[in-house]
């Protein structure tokens, strides 16, 4: 499964991009990708580990903005059409059939 987080935080006032970067880290930090600026994707092993990440996402939302969560099968998100542009070196290196199950 894979965990996409959509956000869109304000950025006027360095107190806001200091929250923003600490969002971003936590997100890098977490095991994130970035697929799109403010759009990250993260790979889980099932539903418990799924949930499990979307409660420390939980945990560490910014006070302000909007985020999002989507969660998504790895069939579906290998279905995502690239309309313009092509996949990241991270993305041609993760495949389904590469996935380690536990």
């Amino acid at each position: 499964m894979r965990i996409i987080v959509f956000f869109d935080l304000p950025v006027v006032k360095k107190k806001e991009r200091k929250v923003y970067a600490q969002f971003r880290r936590f997100l890098l930090n977490d095991g994130y990708d970035m697929i799109q600026y403010s759009v990250y994707s993260r790979l889980c092993n099932g539903i418990d580990m799924t949930n499990k990440h979307i409660k420390r996402l939980s945990s560490s939302l910014p006070g302000k903005g909007s985020v999002r969560c989507l969660t998504v099968t790895e069939k579906q998100y290998g279905e995502m059409k690239f309309l313009v542009g092509n996949p990241t070196v991270k993305e041609k290196k993760v495949k389904t059939e590469q996935l380690s199950l536990f």
